[in-house]
């Protein structure tokens, strides 16, 4: 899947057609808030992203993208009519991949895609795999497989699953919880990494157990079946 970010809707809709007719899933966003999203649903495998947008610049939204863990290393290449080699440069040193000036050619843009791609789509290696059970996750392509089938978990269900599964074991409050996974203390209503785990075992399936509900306590990753 190819995201882009591009206000301009006629630049936008060429490129989504050229993904298109090149045998690519690709999708559009006009506003850095719609492509965020999007990505809480589904995370891309590249992004083209803009740099003169509405609501923010896309330096910004670059560097937003690479300060966050699930989009750290997001290939991202960047289409934007500002083409001077100041300009290049501070694109490349805020993160980006690949460069590409407007006016561009689309055969060009293609081949740039695909050649990103191919040098961020090598298999993980053994150490970048996790297992547990018949649970099993590569952090360094966000996927996670449970009895040899992919599923698909929102961010927030892969980073409570992941942080759980790398500290397995050990056991945390719904509060604890909260702060890792959302980023904030947390002082009331907890029902929130409940609904979360309830949801994460339901897509989980059989491996769905491997996450322990300790009563009166909160939550673990452990070996025997959970309540």
């Amino acid at each position: 899947m190819i995201y882009m970010l591009e206000d301009e809707a006629g630049i936008r809709n060429f490129v989504l057609y050229g993904l298109k007719s090149s045998g690519m899933e690709a999708e559009g966003f006009e506003t850095p808030s719609a492509l965020r999203e999007a990505m809480k649903k589904r995370l891309p495998d590249l992004l083209l992203l803009d740099r003169m947008l509405p609501e923010e610049d896309g330096l910004t939204v670059l560097k937003k993208l690479r300060s966050a863990p699930e989009t750290r290393k997001l290939p991202v290449i960047m289409l934007t009519a500002k083409g001077s080699e100041l300009d290049k440069v501070e694109g490349l040193d805020s993160g980006a991949d690949d460069y590409i000036a407007k006016p561009f050619g689309m055969m060009e843009l293609i081949s740039r895609v695909k050649a990103l791609l191919r040098r961020t789509s090598d298999i993980p290696s053994e150490s970048e795999k996790l297992e547990m059970g018949g649970l099993c996750i590569f952090p360094s392509k966000h996927e996670v497989f449970a009895d040899g089938e992919k599923v698909t978990l929102t961010l927030k269900e892969y980073d409570m699953l992941l942080f759980l599964i790398r500290n397995r074991g050990e056991v945390y409050s719904r509060d604890s919880l909260l702060k890792e996974i959302w980023g904030y203390d947390f002082s009331g209503e907890s029902r929130t990494v409940d609904v979360h785990i309830r949801t994460l075992r339901q897509k989980l399936g059989s491996c769905g157990e491997l996450i322990q509900t300790i009563r009166g306590v909160g939550y673990k990753a452990g070996d025997e079946a959970g309540d």
